[in-house]
C-alpha cells in the first residue's frame, strides 16, 4: 500500500501542468486586451485573466461546447447564461448561443 501511495504522489508531482501564457484576448464587452491564458483539464478548457478585467473560465463539456463562468473582481464566480460554441470562423473564439457574446484568446 505504501508503494502505491508513493507512486501516486510521484506521478502527481511530476505530471505536466499547463502553464499560464501571455495571450491577446477579446470579449464582446471588453474589446481587445493583453491577458494571461491557462488551459486545464486536457480537453480545451481554459481561464483568461487580466488586471482590471473579468476572469473568464470556459469548461468544455464536449468537443466544441463549453459552459462559462466569470469573476468580476469580487472573488465570487458567476455562471454565464447559455453555452459557448467554438467558432467555425476562428477556433480561438467561443460564441454564446443565447447572448451571442464572444470570448477569444490567441
Amino acid at each position: 500500500m505504501l508503494k502505491l501511495i508513493v507512486g501516486l504522489f510521484a506521478l502527481l508531482a511530476f505530471a505536466p501542468r499547463a502553464e499560464a501564457k501571455a495571450a491577446r484576448c477579446f470579449t464582446t464587452d471588453d474589446g481587445y486586451y493583453n491577458c494571461t491564458f491557462q488551459g486545464f483539464g486536457g480537453d480545451g478548457s481554459f481561464v483568461i485573466s487580466a488586471p482590471n478585467r473579468p476572469t473568464f473560465t470556459l469548461n468544455v463539456s464536449q468537443p466544441g461546447v463549453a459552459y462559462g463562468n466569470a469573476d468580476f473582481g469580487t472573488g465570487r464566480t458567476v455562471g454565464l447564461p447559455g453555452l459557448y460554441i467554438r467558432s467555425r470562423q476562428d477556433a480561438a473564439c467561443w460564441v454564446n448561443n443565447e447572448t451571442k457574446t464572444q470570448i477569444c484568446a490567441w
